[in-house]
Parts: C-alpha cells; structure tokens; sequence
C-alpha cells in the first residue's frame, strides 16, 4: 500500500483547530489599524469567525497535528479519529494515557490505524518516539499539557524544536491551540504563500521569516485567529495556482490590500513571489 496522500480536496471549513477549547476571541477591528498585516486579519474577521484558540490537551494536539503533515484536513482528521478510537480513552489499547498507549503500540498496527492521513509509516514512527519522549521526561500526557500550558512560550517552542518530527508550524500549532498563547502565527503553505504574494513578507521569505514579520504586524490576540483565516481565505480565494483575480480583478476581498506579487491577472500567470521578476525583498 502506497504511503503518498492522495490530494484529497479541502473540507469547506477549515477544522485545524478541532472541535474542543478556544472561544469567541472578543476582539474587534480596529478603527485605524497600525499596520496592512492587521487590516488584512480585521477584513478576514468580517468574513470568517473570530476565534480565540486553546484548551486542546497538548500530547493530543501534537498527535493531531503530527497526522495533518503533508496532507489535508480531509484526509487527517479521520485518522485521528481512529487513533483516538483505538488508544483514546475507552480504546482497546488504551493504557490510562494517550501517551503510554501510542508509546506502547507496534508500529504496524499504529500505522493502520492512521493509514488516510497518509505517509503512515514515518508518522507512525514520529509519534510513538514522541509518546516515549513525553513519558521519559514528564510521566504522561497530563504533565506535559502542565508544562505546555504554563511554561513559558519560548522555553515550550525551544522544547518541542528540539524533539525529532517536530517542526516550527507544529510547535506553534501547538502553542495555539493547546497553550492558547497569544502572539502566535503559525504559518503552513498557505500563510507562507499569502503573506508574500500580499506583501505582507519580504517575497523570497521563508516560513520562519514569514512568522517573524506576521508577528510583528498582528497583535497578539489577533494572531491565533489570523492564522485559521487566513488558510480558509487561501482555499477559497487565493489558491496557489489559480487566485480569483486572474478570473475577476474584483473577485478577491482583500484586493485593495494586496501587492499580487507574481500573479499576473491580464495574462493569468501565477509564479512564487520569490520568481517575481519585480519582487521586493523588502515588506512594508
């Protein structure tokens, strides 16, 4: 059986954050904002919810966005679902912690189960060197939701970099949505992809690069939000190979803030920002 994802299409929601913590953010835009990054969120927040994020138990969380690697939501979330069914609470493998249960599993069998996330065999292996490195060093998943949740963000982000599999979007995914830290912007392929084509980012940005300059330019309890937006603004509006500008120059509702850094709506060619003949390095 083939380990590649199969493309699935996008859900029409974006369920990244699952369906447990968070809440209503209680923000609300801004009369001026102080910079184009916020005025984009404030617009994105007139069309999607506002949410504030957090709540999600943090090994659960670190599994489920460990599952979205490389794939969809689509394609991600029922082989949490399975997971949870068989070493979740209840499971027939369930061993009194998320985490013993997914350490004490055969690879093969873990890989089964999460088989529809795609590339199931390195995941597979990921996570259940995740789950013995959260039992070594806290003693289960409740001690490492402790000290996601009230250590501080750096010291947790450092933590989780530091553990193999682990990437910056997930230690910030994480931080979101189990931590629920404000100033937080993850940044997947869509973020990465809007942020320069906006200009928003310097256009030969990396992800790190792109998170720094969202960061700066959202304020903290705009940036959990931002991010969730921002990936259901990319499905919808700005795809990475056909944006609705090329189509209708008044189709996207965040025209009037954007620098359409390689995407040429008068011939319909769409290139990386980075391969934007005209491109500035240099974001506002």
């Amino acid at each position: 059986m083939s380990e590649e994802p199969e493309g699935d299409p996008e859900p029409t929601e974006n369920i990244s954050g699952g369906e447990a913590g968070g809440g209503p953010s209680g923000f609300e835009p801004a009369a001026d904002p102080a910079t184009r990054a916020e005025a984009v969120v404030d617009r994105l927040g007139e069309r999607y919810w506002r949410k504030a994020y957090g709540g999600q138990a943090a090994f659960e969380c670190l599994v489920r966005t460990v599952l979205s690697q490389n794939t969809s939501d689509k394609a991600s979330q029922p082989a949490h679902d399975a997971l949870m069914e068989r070493y979740g609470p209840g499971g027939p493998e369930w061993a009194d912690d998320l985490a013993a249960s997914v350490a004490a599993a055969t690879q093969d069998d873990l890989a089964e189960t999460i088989a529809s996330a795609g590339l199931y065999n390195r995941k597979s292996e990921t996570l259940i060197r995740l789950a013995a490195r959260v039992l070594d060093e806290y003693g289960g998943a409740d001690a490492f939701d402790r000290f996601v949740t009230e250590e501080s963000p750096g010291t947790v982000r450092e933590v989780l970099l530091d553990m193999k599999g682990v990437g910056p979007k997930t230690a910030d995914c994480v931080l979101l949505f189990s931590g629920g830290r404000g100033g937080v912007f993850p940044v997947d392929t869509h973020v990465h992809r809007i942020a320069r084509r906006m200009g928003l980012a310097p256009a030969d940005a990396d992800h790190e690069a792109v998170r720094a300059a969202l960061e700066r330019d959202v304020p903290a309890e705009k940036c959990g939000f931002g991010h969730t937006a921002m990936i259901q603004f990319g499905r919808e509006f700005c795809s990475a190979r056909k944006p609705a500008c090329t189509d209708d120059p008044d189709a996207c509702p965040l025209a009037d803030h954007c620098d359409q850094v390689g995407v040429y709506p008068e011939t319909g060619d769409v290139v990386d920002p980075a391969e934007a003949p005209e491109a500035d390095t240099t974001a506002d």
